[in-house]
This record gives C-alpha cells, sequence and structure tokens, in this order.
C-alpha cells in the first residue's frame, strides 16, 4: 500500500501541475496569459482574456484534476489522511507548477473540487455543510461585497471551523485547514508584476491576504499590470 500511496501523492502533483488555463490560451489564441490581464496562471485570468466557450473547460479540467485523484487514492483503499495528503499533492502541484518553474495559479477550484470529493466520500452527516458554509459566504461575498478573493478566502477558511463544529472526521479537518493555508501562503508570496513603492509591507500583505492583489482597487491593478506588462513586451 505504501508504493500506491507514494505513487498517487507524484501523479497528484504531476496532474496538478498542468496549468490547462496556460495551455488553452497558447493553443487557442496564441497567447501567454502571464503576460496578459493579471498575470495570473487560472481561470479567472484566461476567463477575462478569452471566452466562456474556452474558460468553461479550464475550469472543469482544473476542478477535476486533484478529485480525480482523491477517486484513485479512495479506489485503491487508501485511509482518509492518505486520500488528503494526495488531494493536497495537487493542490501543490497547481500552485507550484513544474511546467513553468514553479510559478502556478491558486489552486481555488482544485481544491474545491478535493474538498466536495473528500466530503462525498468520507462524510459523517447527510449534509456537506462545510460545502455549504462556502457556498454561503462566497455567495455572500461576490454578490453583496463584490469581493471574489475575500469571498473565496474567507469561505475555504470557514472549512476547517464548520467541519470541526459538525464532528467530521480529524483527517478532514485538518486538511481542510491545510488548504486554507497553502492558499494564503500562494497569495503571500506571489511575485508582483508590478512594484508599487508607496505601499508599506504590512499594507501589502495584508492587500494580498484579502485582495489577491497588490492594491484594494482591482481595476487600478490591472491598469498597473498592463502598463508594466507592455513595458516589459518592448524592453
Amino acid at each position: 500500500m505504501a508504493i500506491e500511496f507514494g505513487l498517487l501523492i507524484v501523479g497528484a502533483y504531476l496532474l496538478g501541475s498542468v496549468p490547462f488555463a496556460y495551455l488553452v490560451g497558447k493553443w487557442f489564441r496564441g497567447i501567454d496569459i502571464r503576460q496578459y490581464g493579471s498575470g495570473n496562471v487560472g481561470v479567472t485570468n484566461l476567463l477575462g482574456l478569452t471566452s466562456k466557450r474556452l474558460g468553461i473547460p479550464a475550469i472543469i479540467f482544473d476542478l477535476g484534476k486533484g478529485a480525480v485523484m482523491v477517486l484513485a487514492a479512495q479506489f485503491v483503499g487508501l485511509s482518509i489522511s492518505q486520500q488528503v495528503i494526495v488531494g493536497l499533492a495537487a493542490i501543490v502541484g497547481h500552485n507550484w507548477t513544474i511546467f513553468l518553474r514553479f510559478n502556478g495559479g491558486r489552486g481555488v477550484l482544485t481544491t474545491l473540487g478535493i474538498v466536495l470529493t473528500l466530503s462525498l466520500l468520507n462524510n459523517n452527516n447527510l449534509v456537506p455543510w462545510g460545502i455549504l458554509a462556502f457556498c454561503v459566504i462566497f455567495l455572500g461575498n461576490a454578490f453583496i461585497i463584490h469581493n471574489v478573493p475575500l469571498g473565496v478566502g474567507t469561505g475555504i477558511a470557514a472549512l476547517p471551523l464548520v467541519n470541526w463544529g459538525v464532528g467530521e472526521p480529524l483527517p478532514l479537518t485538518l486538511g481542510y485547514l491545510a488548504m486554507f493555508l497553502i492558499l494564503v501562503i500562494r497569495r503571500l508570496v506571489a511575485q508582483p508584476p508590478v512594484r508599487i513603492a508607496s505601499i508599506s509591507k504590512k499594507q501589502l500583505l495584508i492587500n494580498r491576504l484579502l485582495f489577491d492583489r497588490d492594491i484594494r482597487d482591482r481595476e487600478a491593478w490591472i491598469h498597473r499590470v498592463s502598463e508594466q506588462q507592455k513595458k516589459q513586451r518592448k524592453g
């Protein structure tokens, strides 16, 4: 069983590393999405640069690549803890992909696919309360506060708390906590394409944590990034 576990960890990392949104941009539009829009290697940036027709397959792939590895882990008889570790390997692969010099996306869709799969396979309750809590928090932020990154962050932060509160298996709770910490680390260490001297390091970290960008205003941030990208391409 140890061999299967090790192979699934490696396989999850490699499958998670496949930068599908980046590849779609290259294949169908001939662009490197790292050089346009927000500069992120993710579905959100791809959707902003292309269309739903190209974005939807990328959404499905990112949701499924971690989920399929968790299903494989459950199929071969691995424990809940081992299934969680396999899922975490897929998220790490997405965020730090070996195919793009370890600079990937944020792993949100991959995380959600894994959480949903783990919850359905190992849930002690008929209702997946953690998933429901995430949906309520995310939708509330998206449609009332109009801050999707904040909704994603707080929604994923709620997963371990809700699962612990309703008595879900401890490995799931700890796994969801690890997923939240991975999201936080990815946001904080993201290499910004634009340097802003007027922002303090403390404010920079807060903005990255809450808004997943260096300044609060999304449109201003996209404009700054775009201007910097134009200068880099001319240079």
